[in-house]
C-alpha cells in the first residue's frame, strides 16, 4: 500500500495536509484531557494534536517505521505496532478513540471500526475522517493523470463520500452520530514542492508515480504545472469526518 516508507517522506507527502487537518479533527471530536487512542496513528499528526490538548495519548500503527518517529518524536505518548482490526487493548480502555486518514486504508473498515468502539468506555466518542473522494488534496494529480497518462482515479474507498462514516459508525453501535465536512489548507512555495513529494513512493498514488515511465511522467508534473495555480498558492481540501458516542 506504499506505507513502508520514511516518516520524513510521508511528512513531505501527506503531512503538509494531514497536520492541519489534525487541528480540525481533534475540535470536530472534542478531543480534550483524557485516555485516547490514535489508530493509525502514521509518524504522528493526530498524535501531537492529542498531546497539546491534554491527552494521554497511544499511537497505534502497522508500519515500524512509523511507530518508530512518533516515539521519538512524542516521547510523552506511548506508541505500537498493531492494525485497527485486532487492537490489542481490552474493552473500554479509552476515553476516546479517533482514527484519522485511516478507515479507507482498513483490510475491513467495519471490523476496525467496531474495535475502535470496543475499547472505548461506555460515554467515550469514536471519531474518524476521510480525505472527500474529488476534493482531497491529491485532485490535480488526478486530473493531470488522466489527460496525460490515461490513468482513471480509482474507485471511491470506503470513506470518501458523505454517508460512510456515518453509516460505519452507526453500525458499530454508536449513538448521536454526526458526520461534517472539514478542510485543511497548506501553502505550498513552488511547483516543485508541490510535485517532488509525489516521487517518493508514499502510499497508492506515489507507487503509481514510481510505475510510470519518464516520459509519462514528465507529462503528468507538466500538466499538474499547468492546472496549479501560480505559487505560492494554498491547497484546500476537504474530508468528511463522522463521530459517535459508546453507549
Amino acid at each position: 500500500m506504499g506505507f513502508a516508507v520514511s516518516a520524513d517522506a510521508y511528512d513531505r507527502f501527506m503531512g503538509r495536509y494531514s497536520r492541519p487537518l489534525a487541528r480540525a479533527f481533534a475540535d470536530f471530536a472534542g478531543a480534550g484531557p483524557g485516555e485516547a487512542l490514535d489508530v493509525g496513528s502514521g509518524p504522528g499528526a493526530l498524535t501531537e494534536e492529542l498531546l497539546a490538548r491534554g491527552a494521554t495519548v497511544t499511537a497505534l500503527d502497522p508500519s515500524p517505521s512509523f511507530v518508530a518517529a512518533v516515539r521519538e518524536r512524542h516521547p510523552g505518548a506511548r506508541a505500537l505496532e498493531g492494525a485497527a482490526e485486532a487492537l490489542p487493548f481490552a474493552d473500554a480502555a479509552f476515553d476516546a478513540a479517533l482514527a484519522q486518514l485511516v478507515v479507507h486504508f482498513m483490510a475491513d473498515a467495519s471490523a476496525g471500526v467496531a474495535e475502535m468502539a470496543r475499547v472505548v468506555r461506555p460515554g467515550g466518542a469514536v471519531a474518524a475522517c476521510v480525505w472527500d473522494h474529488e476534493r482531497g488534496p491529491l485532485g490535480p494529480f488526478w486530473t493531470a493523470a488522466a489527460e496525460t497518462a490515461g490513468l482513471a482515479p480509482p474507485p471511491p474507498r470506503v470513506g470518501t463520500r458523505r454517508g460512510d462514516l456515518a453509516r460505519l459508525l452507526e453500525a458499530a453501535g454508536l449513538r448521536d452520530v454526526v458526520e461534517a465536512p472539514i478542510e485543511a489548507t497548506a501553502r505550498i512555495g513552488s511547483i516543485d514542492e508541490w510535485w517532488e513529494p509525489f516521487e517518493l513512493g508514499v502510499g497508492p498514488v506515489g507507487e503509481l508515480v514510481a510505475r510510470l515511465g519518464a516520459a509519462d511522467r514528465a507529462r503528468v508534473r507538466d500538466r499538474c504545472r499547468e492546472l496549479l495555480p501560480a505559487p505560492p498558492f494554498d491547497v484546500r481540501a476537504l474530508a468528511w469526518a463522522a463521530r459517535g458516542t459508546r453507549a
